[in-house]
């Protein structure tokens, strides 16, 4: 999310010094910061009883999004994906992955039940930030053009068969009601996007036209979102797969529903099937503890009120909410000495990797601490109480995101072993985890997993299996896009 004009969380904005920094403001003796942090700690306390809220929140709000449109938080999308690889798909197929602040196109040489996963190469472009607020034509022409420069260097390790068009699965992780496999209309942009003139529209034509005009012969065969995606490339490995959770920039979860178990399906004859539900979970809002410095952030993202969940959880968010509450430590108690930095006032200066790359720091004196503050917020000197302080608040923000995390997985493997009469508790379950910040964060996915362990117990949590996917979402869209193919009966 990026936020023009934001001002800072707590107090006015200060007379600008030449030296980059800003006066703080006085507040009489004594140390205002140790009870500023007393205080983020209680609010943020995940203890059991606030785990178990949220779980029985999650579950209920599921089935709320399952029975009607609109009657619940959580949209419970349907992915009209009825059929998941089985591993006897074979031939050339491509996917492209929009799901954050860039794109990856990837293509796959799938070989049959024997030879599964013959090959792949993947190449990964950076959105530039005045797309993610420009036009849907903007936007589309330049994923479409890096499509095209990555097809045309197709090496002869893939073979496309002779009398085919190339089909390709589009990952678009953003809210779409679809309408079919290979089409959907954009509710919302979310993660900070906010691009004229998609919404409302199918998201498939959108690529279609922009590939036309890049001059690309390809077919999009299926639509899906990174969850469903990493779900079905997870799922196409160990069919114990059920549930996937994207843990990035953004966040989202989804899972393997019955058929008659979707109340909204109203006038049809859903039988005895499965399909993948998107959940749509950053929408939550249920019984989260917020602070003062969420609300704020809230207030001045571009949709106020909205992807609550997403906002406590998920990486775009945790360095911006620990900057609000450090520029507060810095300006009522003069955390950094007598003056407050201009770069720490400036919104998502400090980032999620950031804080990552600080809780790892294990030295005596915290230097590498001392060196990402004045890299990213321009602290020259920082005692090491501070740096110490630094990383417990680094540490209470994270914690909070894992462990909420941890208990929406739970809502979601208790609704469907509710409905399934014990066949999910009862023996080997897994839930396939992507999102670099599940990936490259150890704190937090530890404290996701003890969120698990505490709400199910030991015993139970030995048959839930939390497994990263890496980079499923991308090898999903592209086994989608073959079990989908118009070429299926041949393959």
């Amino acid at each position: 999310m990026a936020v023009a004009g934001a001002t800072p969380a707590v107090g006015s904005i200060w007379p600008v010094r030449s030296s980059g920094w800003r006066a703080r403001m006085t507040v009489g003796s004594g140390s205002l910061a140790p009870p500023i942090l007393t205080h983020l700690q209680r609010k943020c306390a995940t203890p059991l009883p606030v785990l178990r809220h949220v779980a029985d929140a999650m579950a209920s709000d599921m089935r709320s999004g399952l029975a009607a449109d609109g009657a619940s938080d959580l949209k419970m999308i349907l992915s009209y994906v009825h059929s998941l690889p089985t591993g006897h798909e074979k031939g050339l197929f491509y996917a492209l992955d929009l799901g954050g602040t860039n794109f990856r196109v990837l293509r796959v040489q799938l070989g049959g039940i024997d030879n599964r996963v013959v090959d792949t190469e993947f190449e990964q472009v950076v959105i530039p930030e005045d797309l993610m607020f420009g036009n849907s034509e903007q936007l589309f022409d330049f994923i479409a053009s890096g499509l095209a420069r990555f097809s045309q260097k197709e090496s002869e390790k893939f073979h496309l068969t002779h009398g085919r068009k190339r089909e390709i699965g589009f990952t678009f992780s953003f809210p779409v009601k679809q309408t079919s496999i290979d089409a959907g209309i954009l509710m919302k942009w979310t993660k900070g996007f906010a691009v004229s003139g998609t919404e409302g529209r199918d998201v498939v034509s959108c690529l279609n036209e922009a590939m036309e005009r890049q001059g690309i012969d390809m077919r999009v065969s299926a639509l899906v979102n990174d969850a469903v995606g990493t779900l079905a490339g997870a799922r196409y490995w160990d069919e114990d797969v059920m549930v996937a959770v994207i843990l990035g920039t953004g966040t989202n979860a989804c899972y393997l529903e019955r058929m008659d178990a979707i109340p909204k399906l109203k006038g049809g004859k859903p039988g005895p099937g499965r399909t993948i539900i998107n959940t749509e979970w950053g929408a939550f809002s249920t019984g989260l503890p917020l602070t003062e410095f969420d609300e704020d952030m809230d207030a001045s993202s571009i949709n106020p009120g909205e992807q609550i969940f997403e906002k406590t959880i998920s990486g775009k968010y945790l360095g911006e909410i620990v900057r609000r509450v450090l520029l507060k430590m810095a300006e009522v108690d003069g955390l950094f000495g007598n003056s407050v930095p201009d770069k720490l006032a400036t919104p998502f200066s400090l980032s999620t990797p950031n804080l990552c790359d600080m809780q790892q720091d294990n030295s005596i004196n915290l230097r590498n601490v001392a060196d990402i503050l004045t890299q990213t917020i321009g602290v020259p000197l920082s005692s090491l109480s501070a740096r110490k302080m630094v990383v417990e608040v680094c540490d209470t923000i994270v914690k909070r995101g894992g462990r909420l995390a941890g208990a929406g997985i739970v809502g979601i493997l208790e609704k469907m072993e509710q409905d399934s009469k014990g066949l999910i508790f009862g023996k080997r379950t897994v839930v396939a985890m992507d999102g670099g910040l599940y990936e490259h964060y150890p704190q937090y996915r530890s404290y996701l997993q003890d969120a698990v362990t505490e709400l199910l117990g030991a015993e139970t949590s030995k048959n839930i299996v939390i497994e990263h996917s890496k980079d499923g979402s991308g090898i999903g869209a592209a086994l989608l896009a073959a079990s989908n193919s118009k070429y299926r009966n041949e393959l």
